[in-house]
């Protein structure tokens, strides 16, 4: 099979570091891709959003299927067009990612289903908002409706947080994604991801991981598109799991069949389990960054296999199998991120830090100038690793870090403390 992998961060060089290793590869192209990317596939500039040269080039080079990795393509309909040129596509129609691309859309469906999820309102201008959340109170969530790259979500732990965000949203600093918001109930429990690949009818539990949000240790600090995460997820028993497919998914894959708009693909449910059970904070129509990675790291079978079923509506015919080890991923960021990353710093060390055993090294925003490989973006590496616990993994990923040279990268040095300290207390004796 010929494939072609949208995207250029750490959760496509995963998925390329994976596909890589299918027997029913013949050839792996990239667009764009990145250096670390490039040691698994054939990098091509595309630009991805003209899908008529996406088209064309895969009419070109005969190409079996097509990954989307990032949201924003598959919300501007790249899977439609690619699939009107009777190309196969992983991933969802513009339809059915409205599901992450308005926030208010999949608040509505939760409604019509009786979907758990936080009480909300939705405001398109900002008087309203402010009235509701003076009404309200804090702690409370103000989320901007649209595509924000990961930053149009503000946790506002005061009623003054609250109301700077919504002016942020209403002054444009999110360009269209703010021109609605929706404002949220601060729900309390603990947070975790859950996946499911699917194929318009069949969703397939296909993992759960946590994921670390905010920026600095403890969980301080703004918050980022991830820090770093683990899995599995403690939190989610096989109860829980359970919960989530009757409760969650599956009134969503009947509610998306139902209005026109079957949903294929990753189906990412971002959860806070509560006391009295799992929530939908919001969903996410592909593979989270970083959960992505420590997902990789764990998947037994063939991708591409899995891939492969999604895409043809033949999920009930397959299953997933994981190792039963965990898989832990450290973000490395450039310094000044999330606000304003500083570019072009020299990186060494990471080849040697990848040969250690049972550790993978994903490029998540990385150049290659004058040979030497650069920092050009604010999350910059993916440091990873598997063990027989969250705990021995921890250990072998920071063991990974501490042999890169960056002087100009930071980390967060606790991820996976939660599942560490539980780890810790189930132990006998």
């Amino acid at each position: 099979m010929n494939v072609l992998l949208l995207g250029s961060g750490g959760r496509e060089h995963a998925l390329a570091w994976k596909i890589a290793a299918s027997p029913m590869l013949t050839r792996l192209y990239a667009a764009p891709g990145n250096p670390g990317i490039a040691r698994h596939a054939d990098c091509v500039k595309l630009d991805l959003a003209n899908h008529a040269v996406v088209a064309g080039f895969c009419r070109e080079h005969r190409i079996d299927l097509v990954v989307v990795g990032p949201e924003a393509p598959l919300v501007a309909g790249i899977a439609d067009d690619l699939r009107a040129a009777g190309i196969r596509v992983f991933g969802p129609s513009k339809a059915a990612a409205r599901l992450e691309g308005s926030k208010s859309f999949t608040k509505e469906l939760c409604a019509k289903y009786g979907i758990p999820t936080a009480a909300y309102g939705r405001f398109d201008n900002l008087q309203a908002a402010r009235a509701y959340v003076k009404e309200k109170g804090a702690p409370i969530v103000v989320k901007a409706d649209g595509l924000a790259a990961g930053k149009g979500v503000t946790v506002a732990m005061t009623e003054q947080e609250a109301l700077a965000a919504l002016d942020a949203c209403f002054d444009g600093s999110f360009g269209a994604a703010g021109a609605e918001v929706v404002v949220e109930e601060f729900l309390t429990g603990e947070e975790a991801s859950f996946f499911c690949l699917c194929d318009g009818a069949t969703a397939l539990p296909f993992g759960t991981a946590q994921d670390h949000k905010r920026v600095g240790d403890g969980d301080t600090g703004p918050n980022t598109g991830g820090m770093g995460a683990y899995s599995p997820a403690p939190v989610m028993t096989p109860e829980m799991v359970e919960r989530t497919m009757r409760e969650i998914v599956e009134p969503t894959m009947r509610g998306m069949a139902e209005m026109g708009a079957p949903f294929s693909g990753v189906l990412f449910a971002g959860l806070m389990i509560t006391d009295t059970g799992p929530k939908l904070i919001e969903y996410n129509t592909r593979f989270g960054d970083p959960e992505c990675q420590v997902l990789m790291m764990r998947l037994k079978d063939d991708l591409l296999v899995l891939m492969n079923a999604a895409a043809d509506g033949q999920l009930a015919h397959i299953s997933a199998r994981w190792k039963d080890e965990a898989a832990l991923t450290v973000v490395m960021a450039a310094r000044g991120y999330p606000a304003a990353p500083e570019k072009g710093s020299v990186i060494q060390g990471v080849d040697e830090a990848a040969a250690l055993e049972d550790v993978e090294i994903f490029h998540a925003g990385t150049a290659v100038n004058a040979g030497a490989l650069v920092a050009n973006g604010g999350r910059v590496l993916n440091v990873t690793a598997a063990g027989r616990t969250v705990a021995e993994a921890q250990r072998k990923a920071y063991e990974a870090v501490d042999m890169i040279d960056w002087p100009q990268g930071f980390c967060r040095r606790d991820i996976g403390w939660r599942a560490v300290e539980r780890e810790k207390t189930e132990q006998p004796g």
